[in-house]
């Protein structure tokens, strides 16, 4: 729009105003005085006269009806839980920074869900010179925002309401009173676009630091973006490395101009929006073409208004549907879980096998010396077998052997500082394969307080296996006695009594108190001599099952004595983890839409 037509154009909003109004525009709910309200750079659009208003603005101090909040549907509405859920999971074990962008989509969405739902934000965004201004005061039908050649010309968020109740809107988007305007509009085309709040945001390539955050800071709050691009910048990289490839999973709330076509040939428009097209499809923009949901891309003159008609048709659907604002939302939960998803995806394999559980509680089995401490007591029982069952005399010996050494059934465990230490190294290395198992598919964050939790639940446990072995241990004295062990007794003890009968009566034939007769006390006595050791080695063959029971009894016993120890722990801690992560990763499936793990 040039110069003259916006003078022209203000001319005629002041000789339509009523005498006794103010020459600017009231701010819709703005209780300062009229003095506060002035705008003095002469470019501001009021509502037209009593007679040609399509819809007058309420009374100062009247009441009206406040707009209904917005409403999320049920999926969205689940998503959302599972975000705050997968968040309130993760507070102890991914840092503020890494939960800042899904906190941040949290808090917005419950910002957005009080206010009003029959109200729908649009965001016009461009780059210096791409004329958005413009488009902005044509489709608001009067010079709102300011234009012209000086760079940068908007210099802060402005904002058009094509109906009341949007008050609580604009003020989260933190423009002041002063910059909010209503259209100059007639009646049909303001009920097209009833319930559109239309934001002018300044460049955002200006030089100016403040008027690029003032755009990143709206751009995160409004429903839906318009972007309008000009023939000689519309493949700017800054454009599209900073805004549109980062918003791509917005596509279906972005409308894409391509603006000034009234300096092109038809040829050469048709050209450019095809070559738009191309890099709005290398950027991941889904294209809403043949009905499919995606980004709309028009092309438009707002200096002539051809094709500004397209536009505000295109508005007036996105306005009368008012479902932007939630699929804005969603389009942010899906940004908010795609950069969530290194710290949350896995591979197929995780937890714990049986297979390392088995080779774990193995590993600390050889530590506590499970294999040797049942061979111990297996030799312990052959030990005491032979002892019961072998002859008098070989007792005798043995017992002389044995004195002061330690009992038979003792089964003493690493007595050696050597031992020990290796033994420690053994429990160390046991940990740490176990842990490794379990954080071998788990994302960083969740491995590591994987691999935390099996080093704190490890402080000690070389002691409490000792201590458990102990318990586990054979207790002291003589094994217990298989049935037949009191026959072998009874039986080596006849061959002894055999020896003696046999022994006297030769004594006594040698003094001559029994006749001679040689032949039956020898016979005794080679009886009770050839018997006692034959008995003895009986019983050792006899004894060799039950010392090996005996023995694998004790083996086994330490076995899950160091099984159990481990698993309190070091496993349990370990399985608590993998727990925690596994709820969390079902949230995220949820909020993704997909496993986490595929």
């Amino acid at each position: 729009m040039t110069a003259a037509a916006q003078k022209d154009q203000m001319d005629h909003v002041d000789a339509t105003a009523p005498a006794d109004e103010e020459p600017h525009a009231r701010v819709e709910g703005d209780q300062r005085p009229d003095d506060e309200l002035s705008w003095d750079d002469g470019l501001i659009a009021r509502r037209v006269t009593e007679g040609t208003a399509p819809q007058e603005a309420p009374a100062r101090g009247a009441t009206s009806r406040p707009p209904a909040p917005l409403a999320y549907d049920g999926p969205l509405r689940s998503r959302l839980d599972a975000l705050r859920e997968l968040v309130g999971l993760s507070r102890a074990r991914l840092d503020n920074q890494t939960l800042a962008e899904a906190a941040r989509v949290l808090d917005e969405a419950t910002a957005r869900r009080k206010l009003s739902g029959q109200h729908t934000v649009v965001a016009i965004a461009g780059a210096t010179g791409s004329g958005k201004s413009q488009l902005f005061n044509t489709l608001a039908g009067a010079p709102i925002s300011e234009t012209g050649v000086r760079r940068p010309t908007t210099a802060a968020p402005v904002a058009c309401s094509w109906s009341d109740g949007a008050a609580a809107l604009i003020d989260r988007l933190g423009i002041p009173g002063r910059l909010r305007r209503r259209p100059l509009q007639s009646a049909e085309a303001e009920a097209q676009l009833r319930g559109l709040v239309l934001i002018d945001l300044p460049d955002h390539d200006s030089a100016a630091v403040q008027h690029r955050e003032h755009v990143d800071r709206v751009l995160k709050l409004v429903d839906a973006v318009i972007w309008v691009v000009d023939p000689e910048k519309y493949a700017d990289a800054a454009l599209h490395e900073r805004y549109l490839r980062p918003m791509a999973g917005h596509a279906e709330v972005m409308i894409v101009v391509l603006n000034q076509t009234d300096r092109l040939p038809a040829e050469a428009t048709e050209q450019i929006l095809d070559d738009l097209r191309r890099l709005l499809d290398e950027d991941g923009i889904a294209l809403g073409e043949y009905d499919e949901p995606g980004a709309t891309v028009l092309a438009l003159s707002a200096l002539t208004g051809d094709g500004v008609g397209d536009l505000r048709e295109t508005l007036g659907k996105l306005v009368a549907e008012r479902g932007a604002a939630a699929r804005r939302v969603s389009a942010d939960v899906d940004a908010a879980a795609a950069d969530l998803r290194p710290v949350y995806a896995a591979g197929q394999g995780v937890g714990l096998s049986e297979e390392a559980r088995e080779e774990f509680s193995g590993r600390l089995a050889d530590a506590v010396g499970a294999t040797a401490a049942g061979e111990a007591a297996e030799r312990a029982w052959l030990r005491s077998a032979n002892r019961a069952c072998g002859t008098p005399w070989l007792r005798l010996w043995r017992w002389y052997q044995d004195r002061g050494g330690p009992q038979t059934g003792s089964l003493p465990v690493r007595p050696h500082a050597d031992a020990e230490a290796t033994a420690r190294q053994r429990v160390e290395q046991a940990v740490r394969t176990v842990s490794e198992h379990a954080a071998a598919e788990l994302p960083t964050p969740w491995a590591q307080a994987v691999r935390e939790a099996a080093v704190q639940g490890a402080q000690g446990l070389p002691e409490s296996l000792d201590e458990l072995a102990g318990q586990a241990g054979l207790p002291p004295g003589r094994p217990p006695r298989p049935g037949w062990w009191p026959v072998a007794v009874l039986v080596q003890a006849a061959m002894t009594l055999l020896q003696i009968v046999g022994g006297a009566w030769l004594v006594g034939q040698i003094a001559g108190v029994l006749p001679p007769n040689l032949g039956v006390p020898v016979l005794l006595m080679l009886c009770g001599i050839v018997g006692g050791p034959l008995v003895e080695w009986g019983c050792r063959l006899a004894a060799r099952g039950p010392a090996r029971r005996y023995g694998q009894e004790a083996e086994r016993r330490l076995r899950e004595a160091a099984a159990s120890c481990g698993r309190a722990r070091v496993l349990d801690p370990v399985a608590a983890e993998l727990l925690r992560y596994r709820e969390v990763r079902e949230q995220y499936g949820q909020i993704a839409g997909v496993g986490a793990g595929r």
